[in-house]
């Protein structure tokens, strides 16, 4: 073949299209997490790998075709509202945002960037969206339970501690999530011959007043509604519950795996995996405001044999069985 030939075969080769790989890199998505809890809370961190590991199951792999840029709040609102602002000024391709106190600072830094958010107790109601089937806006997720479910924390106590009368109902009272729960939960009580009382979780002290002061009654017991402040003093209300021998009803896991009595709640770590089916689906071209808000699918009762033997109480046969997990 002549040099000239030559050239021009070559030039001809490089009009053809080569392997995708070797033409377009594969491009890469940037994802901002905002979680509300401490970065060393090992829940949080479980919660996060189910994340990651929901993405992984989607074809994201960090370093290869996704940036993730991971944030802690550790449930304080100054600091959750500076990495919200923070976080926006970057510009991600999708924001994944945890708990109800990330949210409205997100979306005050941002009404157009895509939010998708795990564990809020009432979108709507907070004017994160516009409805649950049409969010409306940039943001959308999953629910952190129906409040009817807060009903059923006090059938639950009344089981396992038949001779309970009174319940301390842990709430924070800025929250009007918790006001519904605590409708649903004084909605139940009279017919189970229970007297409720609200004890609020504003910081420290107020919760360490309160509970020493309804445990000096008889035949008392505690339920810890769902909230931010809840989890970040879940350590502090589960030593006071042992303290004074108070047996008491959670919302999710982790209360009973650090010495709580039982639980009935949503699998969190299973909406973490599904949450990262909405980032997928928005990375790929849809927007949140056509992504309805869902509610828990998956829901676990927990039991911890060895807190109920502390407590002095005989956990009925027919309450093990339906258990899905007991810690002994």
């Amino acid at each position: 073949m002549k040099r000239r030939e030559f050239i021009t075969v070559l030039g001809g080769a490089a009009a053809w299209p080569l392997p995708l790989s070797a033409q377009q890199p594969e491009r890469m998505r940037r994802i901002a997490v905002l979680n509300s809890l401490p970065a060393d809370d090992l829940e949080g961190q479980a919660r996060h790998a189910a994340f990651l590991q929901g993405l992984q199951e989607f074809g994201w792999a960090v370093g290869r075709n996704v940036q993730i840029d991971t944030r802690w709040g550790g449930g304080d609102a100054d600091r959750i509202r500076k990495i919200a602002a923070e976080l926006a000024v970057r510009t991600p391709d999708v924001i994944f945002a945890t708990g109800g106190i990330t949210v409205g600072p997100l979306l005050q830094a941002t009404r157009t960037l895509p939010i998708v958010f795990v564990i809020v107790p009432d979108p709507v109601g907070a004017g994160f969206v516009d409805s649950l089937a049409r969010p409306g806006g940039n943001a959308t997720g999953f629910l952190m339970l129906e409040f009817g479910l807060s009903g059923k924390w006090v059938e639950l106590l009344k089981e396992i501690a038949p001779g309970v009368t009174r319940v301390a109902v842990i709430r924070d009272p800025n929250l009007t999530s918790v006001m519904a729960q605590l409708g649903a939960i004084q909605a139940v009580a009279p017919a189970l011959s229970v007297d409720v009382s609200p004890v609020n979780v504003r910081d420290v002290a107020e919760i360490e007043r309160a509970i020493a002061t309804f445990a000096r009654s008889a035949n008392s017991g505690l339920i810890v509604t769902a909230s931010p402040a809840a989890a970040v003093h879940r350590d502090l209300i589960i030593t006071l519950a042992a303290r004074h021998r108070l047996p008491g009803v959670y919302y999710e896991r982790n209360f009973v795996a650090a010495g709580g009595l039982v639980s009935y709640g949503p699998d969190f770590l299973d909406q973490f995996r599904r949450a990262a089916a909405y980032v997928d689906r928005i990375l790929k071209g849809e927007k949140p405001a056509d992504l309805p808000v869902q509610a828990p699918t998956k829901y676990e009762l927990v039991i911890n044999l060895k807190t109920a033997k502390a407590l002095g109480l005989d956990v009925p046969p027919t309450l093990l069985a339906r258990a899905d997990e007991v810690i002994e």
